[in-house]
């Protein structure tokens, strides 16, 4: 058949995935067929028939943790210090992405992520003083998650670090994530130096007073509905943040020139967040961090609260078993390199970000940001 007469029959669509698709091509009177087809689950057979006569009530369980899920209501509320306002924070304790670690089974990302901020809070004065001072035990090491925390890449939170505050409204527990630092060399990718350590002082001392006196002005700064108008706008909220981005910018940028006494402050800081397209993306991880975790605590429930990697692991956590993590080998993923670059050269899958998918944003909401659809291989 040429391709000029394929759409002058009747055509019918085979669905291969969510039935809701279609039940909506029922509603309308499209002919379709549901193909009954899931991924092979690699599990001992006694092991998922014991799974199998508890069904009905695993079920049952699931749709509560997924109306808790649902009625999440995240806001930024707030900002401060690390070792202020996350819960069990210590001056010699350092938060990392995914599930726990130790400093001698951690990546090379991380490893430059933990250098570089014991060099930012002065712990040490080299890199390889730093470096010394990780491997002698001198410092801790605990996932961000475990804290109400999460951070993009290596996810390195240090005692020093000011850090956006998220509170689920509707359930009232909150969580916490650092500021974005823009592209480039940064920390979160493993880089360390005098111009990460100087970046990193800057946003403490002048990005952080100026957003937090703005959030205090605006009182709360509704999250969930930038990231519902910024989904309608080409974002999945993971890799594309532009439109969720542009939106919270419109929103804090009167807020930052009422509030800051200094008009070149102000203008470096609102010049900081809009050359920065990813500033957003801390913010749609706590976001959606503060909405899963009031899902926590379900007896029974198999719903995924936590996804999240290390660069060594990859980690889940789901609802009815506490914080108990299940973990296997961290992938190398399979993306859209820079030219000379192959997957060769890549360091397996790392960062708390994938809390997102979680949540049923980037990856999940994909086919809403077909901008990003190829740079991550789609």
């Amino acid at each position: 058949m040429a391709i000029k007469d394929l759409f002058k029959t009747d055509l019918k669509v085979v669905n291969i995935g969510l039935a809701s698709f279609k039940e909506s091509l029922d509603k309308r009177k499209v002919a379709s067929v549901q193909v009954d087809w899931r991924p092979p689950v690699m599990v001992d057979a006694e092991a998922l028939a014991a799974v199998e006569t508890r069904r009905a009530e695993i079920e049952e369980a699931n749709a509560k943790a997924v109306k808790l899920i649902l009625s999440g209501k995240p806001v930024l509320v707030g900002m401060g210090k690390a070792l202020d306002v996350i819960p069990g924070m210590k001056k010699n304790l350092i938060l990392h992405a995914g599930p726990p670690i130790s400093w001698e089974r951690m990546c090379g990302p991380m490893r430059g992520g933990v250098i570089g901020a014991l060099l930012y809070e002065g712990m040490a004065k080299t890199p390889e003083e730093a470096e010394k001072l990780a491997a002698a035990g001198a410092v801790e090491f605990s996932p961000c998650h475990e804290h109400g925390a999460v951070g993009p890449m290596a996810g390195i939170v240090s005692p020093s670090m000011p850090v956006f505050i998220v509170k689920n409204e509707e359930h009232g527990n909150l969580a916490y994530g650092t500021m974005n630092e823009g592209l480039g060399k940064v920390l979160r990718y493993g880089a360390f130096g005098p111009e990460i350590t100087q970046r990193l002082k800057w946003m403490e001392e002048t990005l952080y007073p100026a957003l937090k006196k703005a959030i205090e002005k605006l009182g709360r700064v509704d999250l969930k509905n930038i990231i519902a108008q910024a989904l309608h706008m080409g974002d999945e909220v993971h890799n594309r943040n532009r439109a969720a981005t542009s939106l919270l910018f419109r929103l804090l940028a009167p807020a930052i020139v009422r509030t800051t006494s200094d008009p070149e402050q102000a203008a470096k800081v609102l010049e900081f967040i809009h050359g920065n397209d990813h500033f957003f993306l801390n913010l749609s991880m706590a976001a959606s961090k503060a909405t899963l975790d009031a899902a926590r605590g379900v007896a029974k429930s198999s719903v995924v609260v936590v996804m999240a990697r290390n660069g060594t692991d990859f980690g889940v956590q789901l609802s009815g078993t506490g914080g108990e993590w299940f973990t296997g080998p961290a992938p190398v993923p399979d993306a859209l390199y820079f030219p000379g670059f192959t997957k060769d050269d890549a360091n397996p899958d790392i960062g708390d970000s994938a809390i997102t998918e979680t949540n049923g944003l980037g990856g999940f909401a994909i086919a809403a940001s077909p901008a990003i659809v190829q740079f991550v291989g789609g």
